[in-house]
């Protein structure tokens, strides 16, 4: 029997998946893939529209910020599963997953790339996104 009043969404795919657009916001979900891979990772991106929640519901994750143009040194938050980070509008962010982690997200719905901006990773960035990336996935 269908339940006009319930919709219930999954998704066991690999990377970002919105699963549910109403008025103004977006739920998706996140699953590694091999575009977050370290080494094959390339930019920082920052929403100048919204802020955006990471709840890491399984598996390890990390969260990198940089402040500035983007080129600064990296602050690393080591994701918790159930707690709520809210990446603040405009804040240069990326994350590396380990293979079994989901990450639930919540920002605004019209969140693309063209109110969004990226910046090259830097070799000193890349470095520590490399050895968060050894802790995260072992």
């Amino acid at each position: 029997m269908e339940n006009k009043l319930l919709e219930v969404s999954t998704f066991t795919g690999d990377g970002y998946k919105p699963l549910i657009d109403f008025n103004c916001w977006r739920v998706a979900l996140l699953r590694y893939c091999d575009d977050m891979d370290p080494d094959m990772m390339a930019s920082l991106e920052r929403h100048m529209q919204t802020d955006e929640v990471f709840v890491l519901l399984e598996g390890k994750a990390a969260l990198f910020l940089a402040g500035g143009d983007g080129s600064e040194e990296l602050s690393v938050e080591m994701m918790q599963p159930g707690l709520l980070y809210n990446v603040k509008q405009a804040a240069w962010h990326n994350a590396v997953l380990s293979r079994d982690a989901t990450i639930l997200l919540v920002e605004n719905q019209d969140t693309c790339r063209d109110n969004s901006e990226y910046t090259p990773i830097t070799p000193a960035q890349r470095a520590v996104i490399v050895q968060t990336a050894r802790e995260v996935c072992g």
